[in-house]
């Protein structure tokens, strides 16, 4: 396919995978529970750390999480003891424990009592072409107060050579203005021409079959090389094609 050939493919792709529909199998449906700003930012930013493996899994403990906070994630980020923790110690996902999710509430209080919100943070860092330097900024603050070395490993920096697939997807989620109801576009103050694709094993073996991507690790360069293809495609919105690219993968079985 040339250029113009390729573009339409994967706008009609978009199409068909950017609706309703999408939701139900995907966890995007763990914050689409709420309205409430800050309620829909902390179900999804949590949804999306423990985002990998069995997409059914995800879901299920995206959906634990929520239960453990009462249902109003924001209210019991900011207004818990720390004997309200306890509950959240047996709560696993793979190597998402009880003792990361302990930290990470603690975390997201400091954020949203001394930082001004993860909308925030990610709007302060990020650069005139970027959003990576963003995600590496953050994660300096979000560690920034005393917290278990182990729990490091649970949000990738792009600084490290990481594509930081699951921030990228919760970026996409809040910043994405869209139509079609799935992605939230709740944060205002950053452009969705910045977002770059979470790049995983599925829209990464697409995104090579159909040329956009020629780089064999899933990594942070080849995320500068996918975005710059899709940026090519469509600049105020390149990643719609997200939608294409793991549709292909995962629904279509696309090699």
């Amino acid at each position: 396919m040339n250029q113009t050939e390729l573009k339409e493919f994967l706008d009609e792709k978009v199409l068909l995978y950017n609706s309703p529909d999408f939701i139900v199998s995907d966890p995007i449906q763990v914050p689409h529970q709420f309205s409430i700003k800050e309620d829909v930012e902390i179900s999804a930013f949590l949804t999306a750390i423990i985002a990998w493996g069995n997409r059914k899994s995800i879901i299920k403990n995206g959906n634990k999480i929520v239960e453990l906070l009462g249902n109003a994630p924001h209210d019991f980020v900011m207004n818990h003891r720390e004997q309200d923790l306890d509950k959240l110690l047996p709560f696993v996902h793979r190597t998402f424990n009880g003792v990361d999710l302990q930290f990470f509430i603690r975390s997201l209080k400091n954020i949203y009592k001394h930082q001004g919100g993860l909308e925030t943070i990610f709007k302060k860092y990020t650069t005139e072409n970027s959003l990576q330097p963003a995600i590496h900024e953050f994660k300096k603050v979000f560690f920034s107060i005393p917290h278990p070395l182990r729990t490091e490993k649970h949000i990738s920096d792009p600084i490290k050579n990481s594509a930081a697939k699951r921030i990228n997807m919760f970026l996409r989620w809040m910043v994405r203005q869209d139509d079609a109801g799935v992605d939230f576009g709740i944060w205002k103050t950053i452009s969705p021409a910045l977002l770059s694709c979470p790049l995983d094993v599925h829209s990464g073996n697409v995104a090579r079959s159909l040329g956009l991507l020629s780089r064999k690790q899933n990594d942070s360069k080849a995320l500068f090389e996918l975005d710059t293809s899709l940026r090519n495609l469509d600049p105020s919105d390149p990643v719609k094609y997200d939608f294409a690219l793991f549709g292909l993968g995962v629904f279509e079985k696309f090699k």
